[in-house]
């Protein structure tokens, strides 16, 4: 009964303002999403859509499990991932506003023992420059080590000295998850609150989202109606992928929503920090997370009405067709999602998804900014469609040569205990930790990796020193590699994940 009676609210305010929309909004947007949904693979989609005080669209579309076929709709939780970051810059903004901290507090002023890969950086380096992924390193860099594994926050933190940076402190944007961590960690220390309750009695209650959780692991056990993920990598078709467990990243990602709940935080941002006329945070800490602190582009793109990208507190800011804009995406395994505003004309969107390898929840943001904002319609879906198709589709060439090289391979080498004693051990590698590689029972090699607990690989071998490697969980992937070797021993094994982790290769040396 009470999802039917929010559906019935929802439908009411869009026949209320419903003429003051664009007509993709109003005639075309349902058509366009259901065929997005197919072209794309998406199983399901939520939406919200508000504009000028009002929630104009909240719907959910498709299905949140393609077993039980149960539907998306706007009650349908899904992981924000990184959108979580702004809720962390704008709790750190307002801890600024208070005078309990300032955003250029150096790290060691809270943490005296943390270091950097290099003793300047760790010197140096502030509140801010944790905020706006600015250390250095390249995007991505060290996730593999810490997504969805067992290192606690401090682990995290105790390692992120191993992250050898390839760009100068301070000079080059590299998106860092461990980094908004860190900052999110000064929390506890000004407020003697957790990170996750500082979130939620500072935003998330004042805002009325109910069914908001800033801690993620076991939500499917814990809640209702929550959306299954799933990916297409390495597939092509959609395979359901384990939920993810990165409480120890939790003020970069962990925060799980619905479109309704997220309204709400749209309409915050919308009305200088209130909601329903109450101020719940004071404009000038919005203001502070949209200042631009780096610049990410400064080219024209060539298929977006865009000329200049920056980062501020946990979002994204840039130029369209002639509007400020703000949005971050967000990536979970098998979840993606979309926040954007655009506070000149008062518009925010926010989109939830449950295939983490599509496009489509990017171009329907873009599709939705050209109906607000005068742009001439062309179909943003279209043409990214097709390059998506054809590298999908020679992804999976490439993969399935790849395992019947293995597969034919393998059966004629002799006796697993002579053809595969060299490879067995312990590997380590300095940032992650140790592996260690066995001997299946059938052939090949088993990996079994010590920070991720249900984690594992198998090493197929192939000709001319090749392997197969395969993990067991299929958001990581399946990727051709080698061992080095020094004649016949062998010195160590270089690993390589889907680049949805991360995007740098790791060498495991043997012990």
């Amino acid at each position: 009964m009470k999802k039917f009676i929010a559906s019935l609210v929802t439908y009411t305010i869009i026949a209320t303002t419903i003429t003051a929309q664009p007509t993709f909004i109003t005639d075309s947007i349902t058509n366009y999403i259901n065929q997005g949904l197919k072209d794309w693979q998406v199983p399901g989609l939520a939406i919200a859509i508000v504009k000028d005080g009002k929630v104009v669209l909240s719907k959910g579309f498709g299905v949140a499990n393609i077993v039980t076929k149960t539907p998306v709709d706007a009650a349908t939780l899904f992981f924000i991932a990184s959108n979580t970051k702004l809720f962390t810059g704008t709790a750190l903004a307002n801890l600024e506003y208070e005078k309990k901290l300032n955003l250029n507090d150096k790290i060691s002023k809270y943490y005296p023992t943390y270091k950097l890969y290099d003793k300047n950086s760790s010197d140096l380096v502030t509140i801010k420059d944790m905020l706006t992924h600015r250390i250095g390193t390249t995007t991505f860099q060290g996730d593999f080590t810490f997504w969805n594994t067992k290192l606690s926050r401090s682990q995290i933190m105790e390692r992120m000295q191993y992250l050898k940076p390839t760009n100068a402190f301070r000079d080059v944007y590299g998106y860092c998850n461990s980094c908004f961590l860190t900052a999110g960690q000064i929390i506890p220390k000004v407020t003697n609150q957790t990170w996750e309750d500082y979130i939620a009695k500072t935003i998330v209650q004042p805002l009325q989202m109910t069914n908001t959780y800033t801690s993620s692991n076991g939500i499917q056990n814990r809640v209702q109606h929550i959306a299954t993920p799933y990916t297409t990598s390495f597939t092509n078709t959609l395979q359901q992928v384990p939920y993810d467990e990165w409480d120890n990243l939790g003020p970069a990602a962990s925060i799980v929503s619905n479109v309704t709940d997220m309204s709400h935080w749209l309409q915050l941002q919308l009305d200088s920090g209130k909601y329903q006329g109450k101020q719940i945070l004071p404009w000038p800490v919005l203001q502070k997370t949209r200042d631009v602190n780096i610049i990410t582009s400064s080219r024209k793109s060539s298929v977006l009405p865009v000329h200049f990208r920056g980062y501020g507190l946990g979002v994204f800011v840039a130029d369209y067709n002639g509007k400020q804009i703000y949005w971050h995406t967000g990536g979970a395994a098998g979840m993606v999602s979309n926040v954007c505003f655009v506070p000149e004309i008062n518009l925010g969107i926010v989109i939830l998804t449950n295939n983490d390898n599509q496009n489509f929840f990017e171009l329907l943001r873009y599709q939705i900014l050209d109906a607000y904002l005068g742009v001439a319609y062309t179909n943003r879906s279209a043409k990214p469609l097709q390059g998506f198709n054809a590298d999908m589709q020679q992804q999976i060439a490439e993969v399935t040569t790849w395992k019947n090289i293995a597969y034919s391979y393998a059966p004629n080498l002799p006796n697993t205990n002579t053809a595969y004693q060299n490879y067995v051990g312990t590997y380590t590698n300095k940032l992650y930790g140790n592996i260690k590689i066995t001997v299946k029972k059938d052939k090949g090699l088993l990996v079994t990796f010590e920070n991720h607990q249900n984690l594992t690989a198998t090493l197929l071998p192939m000709p001319n020193n090749e392997w197969l490697l395969t993990y067991s969980n299929i958001e990581f992937g399946i990727f051709k590699t080698k061992f080095t070797l020094n004649k016949t021993t062998v010195k160590s094994l270089t690993i390589k994940a889907n680049d949805f982790v991360e995007y740098d290769t790791y060498e495991f040396v043997k012990k």
